[in-house]
């Protein structure tokens, strides 16, 4: 027996490296969450300024600030999303179930609703965006418009193929459950 575990000892060795490798990525969530930190600072500064020129700009500034707001808001949330997916589904569980405020997407999260979910939050931002630059269309070359409304077909285009590819991936999945054969 000891004969056996000396020859698989390499073996063990090395798929226990691999899985301990996953915890390389936890100061990557960390960095995201100094990231975060810096998007709650620039909130504020614009915020601030917004309260304090309000008297002074015009509807359309204040429109732009708040889309900008709106902005970071949401890049925020998707920092969210990739944090405590990204950790839960690579790294290790977050052990909250009893917790009132765990989100509810935590609970059948994995990597291709991670996907959707990420891809549906850029085309969020890029609408803003790209609301941003109608708003401000006179300020804007034709190139740059142009390519926005590109990125931003892009975006849901690729959106709809990884929707319709975890779809048929599911599909698949299931007729394979249900297939005596398998």
């Amino acid at each position: 027996m000891h004969d056996k575990i000396r020859r698989n000892l390499p073996h063990i060795l090395i798929a226990q490296l691999i899985f301990w490798s996953r915890w390389l990525q936890a100061p990557l969530y960390i960095g995201l969450i100094v990231a975060q930190g810096v998007y709650v600072y620039h909130f504020m500064l614009e915020l601030i300024h917004l309260v304090h020129d309000a008297a002074r700009i015009g509807e359309t500034e204040i429109m732009l600030i708040v889309l900008g707001l709106i902005d970071v808001v949401m890049i925020a949330n998707l920092l969210v999303m990739v944090i405590i997916g990204g950790y839960e589904t690579f790294v290790s569980r977050l052990n909250l179930d009893e917790h009132p405020d765990q989100p509810e997407w935590l609970s059948h999260v994995n990597a291709a609703t991670m996907k959707i979910k990420l891809s549906m939050a850029l085309i969020g931002i890029s609408s803003i965006h790209l609301l941003k630059t109608f708003i401000n269309a006179e300020r804007m070359t034709e190139q740059t418009m142009k390519w926005q409304v590109i990125i931003h077909v892009t975006f849901i285009i690729s959106a709809v193929a990884m929707a319709y590819t975890d779809r048929i991936m599911t599909r698949t999945l299931l007729d394979a459950h249900k297939d005596p054969e398998h």
